[in-house]
Parts: structure tokens; sequence; C-alpha cells
């Protein structure tokens, strides 16, 4: 099973990690061969989020439907000629063609290799397998790094996409040729299940705003706007600032690695998911914090940390599979894949447009403009914040209030019944008569 399916999905989401990120090494000599401004940029890179965000749900139901084989295969052929086009394209509007074709291709590199984990490994496992395949896929982004400067020497970055073209092919035919079809029977599809049930479910709505602004905020600040604040902020030269984008594509790595291992020991102990990903969530905010405060800290600390977060997805994930049947998980997953790359596409062009306020000097923007931009999209991260918690601060104040009102000895009063339901704490419980 790790030979024939998990691999050949984490070799498709190595190469969708390293499309994502690869605009980030890039992005100097696109603007200088094509003359790129910083809304451009933006634009251009992220429309790859866009058109990622758009196609989740239909690719979800055919994950459900047809298995992730079939659909990730075809899928990266797509991707491979969008790589090869755009390796190719000679202007900007050829350039955003091939990125959004590149974002179609490997829109399911992710939920099909999750969804081939919860269809054969066991359920109580999925976190920590969950973490191994996107600490092996992340490795993308640390090729998007170091590695790719010393390839860009030799090939320029229009070899560079050629190659990433074959490459994205062979793994296309590697799915195809060595994956299953299924590994055990699938259980029928509950009749009458659609999307929109996945959306009305109170649990994904507790988890999907903190998931989507944190996530999709990492994401876009390493995919494009850590080179540019390394530069611009930090003042590093482009060799220094590649040695530390290729340290922050280490820590997405082994946070993917350290979260499921977490997630999975701390399962083992009564702990859930959801108070890891909140611990997480936290630092991530204080992170983010210390960058547009300018605390003195070496600037890597905070980087590192935003980094790791990029791979909170491993909880998240996980938190959805407890929350659906293993029928609809895939579903479930790209129903919060819409919303991470939603946000993701929203803070990366946003951040762009907010920069292009201010004047550049001498090609580089004031350190406020950042500040500003970064500083937006943690105002709703905190907002978010504060909606997963609600639900424990509830359950903290009934226990209080027992606490206070239980009934003492010289009285003859009843006890005040503060009891707490699993609704009222706002905890997820799997509602089976409604599937």
């Amino acid at each position: 099973m790790i030979g024939c399916v998990f691999l050949p999905f984490v070799a498709g989401y190595y190469l969708s990690y390293l499309f994502r990120t690869i605009n980030t090494l890039i992005s100097g000599q696109l603007s200088a061969d094509l003359g790129l401004d910083a809304a451009n940029l933006g634009l251009l890179t992220s429309v790859y989020f866009l058109v990622f965000a758009g196609v989740q749900i239909p690719i979800g139901t055919l994950l459900d439907r047809f298995g992730p084989r079939r659909v990730q295969s075809v899928l990266l052929l797509v991707a491979g000629g969008g790589a090869a086009l755009f390796g190719a394209a000679s202007d900007f509007k050829a350039l955003l063609v091939a990125r959004a074709m590149i974002g179609i291709g490997v829109s399911a590199a992710a939920m099909a290799g999750l969804k081939a984990i919860v269809t054969w490994f066991p359920r109580e496992r999925v976190a920590l397998a969950n973490g191994y395949m996107i600490m092996l896929g992340a490795l993308g982004a640390v090729t998007a790094t170091t590695p790719t400067q010393w390839l860009l020497a030799y090939t320029g970055w229009r070899g560079l996409f050629e190659l990433l073209a074959l490459a994205t092919f062979a793994a296309a035919l590697l799915i195809f040729w060595v994956v299953p079809d299924a590994a055990r029977p699938q259980a029928t599809q509950p009749a009458g299940v659609k999307m929109s049930a996945i959306y009305r479910d109170r649990g994904f709505w507790r988890i999907a705003p903190l998931s989507a602004s944190c996530i999709g905020s990492a994401w876009s600040m390493q995919a494009l706007w850590a080179a540019s604040w390394l530069t611009n902020v930090e003042g590093l030269d482009r060799e220094s600032s590649i040695t530390q984008l290729f340290i922050m594509a280490l820590g997405i790595s082994a946070g993917a690695l350290l979260l499921g291992t977490l997630a999975d020991r701390l399962r083992r102990r009564g702990i859930g998911s959801e108070v890891l990903f909140a611990a997480v969530t936290v630092l991530f905010v204080v992170a983010e914090l210390a960058l547009i405060l300018r605390l003195p800290l070496p600037s890597l600390l905070p980087w590192l940390v935003i980094s790791i977060l990029g791979a909170a997805t491993v909880l998240s994930y996980a938190i959805l599979a407890e929350y659906f049947p293993r029928e609809l998980t895939g579903r479930a997953n790209a129903g919060l894949n819409v919303l991470h790359f939603g946000w993701c596409f929203i803070v990366q062009y946003g951040t762009g447009l907010i920069l292009d306020q201010w004047p550049a000097q001498d090609g580089h923007y004031p350190i406020i403009a950042y500040q500003v931009a970064f500083a937006s999209a943690v105002g709703v991260q905190i907002l978010a914040l504060g909606w997963f918690v609600i639900p424990w601060l509830g359950l903290l104040s009934k226990r209080v209030a027992k606490f206070f009102f239980f009934r003492h000895p010289e009285t003859n009063t009843d006890p005040v019944d503060v009891s707490v339901t699993s609704a009222e704490a706002g905890v997820h419980e799997p509602e089976d008569e409604e599937w």
C-alpha cells in the first residue's frame, strides 16, 4: 500500500506544492522580463489559488464517485500542459492562462491523497498518515528554493517549466498505471446527500473560518510575499533571502510530521485535534504580530511558525474525518479547500493591491505598506479564533456556574441543573440518522 498507493499520490502532491511556491523564486525575473507590477504579479500568482478553489466542489464529488486514481491522473495531464504553456508564454495573458491550467491540474493533489488515506488506512491513524503525506509533499516547497535557484542558472525560468511539464506528465502516468482502483469495497453513498449538507453542518462552520483564514494566509505569504518582505523590509540580499526561504520550506515539511505525530499521541490520551489546532493558530497570530510590530526577534523565528502553520491541514482534515462518514470525506475536504484557497487568493491579490497604494522607492515598497497589508489578514484571523473558542467559553461558564450554584448542605434547595450537553458546548457529533 505504501509503494502502490501512498507514494504515487505523494508525488502528485509534491508537484502541487512546487507549483504553488515556485513564483516566489522567479518573481523577480518575471517582473524584469515582462514588466509586471505588484498587482499583476499578485494576480498571476494568486489565479492559481482562485481556480483551485473554484473546482474543489466538483472535484470532491468526482473523487467520491470515481476514486482518486482516475481523477488525479487525468488532472495532472492538464497541469503538465499548463506548465509547458507557461514556459513558452510571451505575454501576461498567456502566463495567466497557463497558471490557471496548472491550478486546475493540481487541484485534486491534496484531496486525492487524503481520499486514498481515508480509504485504505484505519481512521485512528488518519492524522498521522496525513502528516507523513504533507511532510513529503511539502518537500516541493523546499525544492522551490535553493535547488531551483541552482537549476535556474542553467535553464532559465522557461526551461525550468518545460522540465516541470515532463515531470508532471510522468507523475500522471505513474498514478494511472500503479495505483489500484480500490483496496476494499466502498460503502454505498447515502441517498440524497448533496454538497449543501456539508455546508449546513454546524461543526464544519465552526472550524472552517479559522482554518481558512490562518492556513490560507500562511500559503499566501510563503508562496509570494515572504520573499518581498525579506528583501524590502528585512534588507536581505537574494542569496540570504533564498536561504531563509529554504529553511522555511523545511519548516513546512517538519511541521507536517510534528503536527501529525502530536495529534496521534494526544488522541491516545483523550485530547482531540481541535485543541492542538487552536493552540497552533494562536502561535501563528502571535508570529504575524511579531513581524508587523517589528519586535526585536530574528525574522526567521516568526517566519518558521508561519511556515509550520501552512502544514496545519494535517489537523483540519483529520478533524473533518471525525465529523463526516468515510464516504463523504472527499466532499468535506473539498468544501474546506474552497475556503482555504479562496482566502489565499484574496490575501495574495489583496496584498498586491494594498502595496500599490504606496509609491515604490528604488523598486521597493515602504514598510508601512507591508504592515497594513499583513495586519488586515490578522484582524480576520482573530475574529475567526474567537468564533472557534466560543463553545469552549460557554462550556467553561456553565462549569463555573455549576461550581457556585451547587446545593450547600445547610440549605434545602435543589441544585441548579447546569449539565452541559454536547450541543450546548458546540461539540460536533455525527448525525448518522441524517446521513
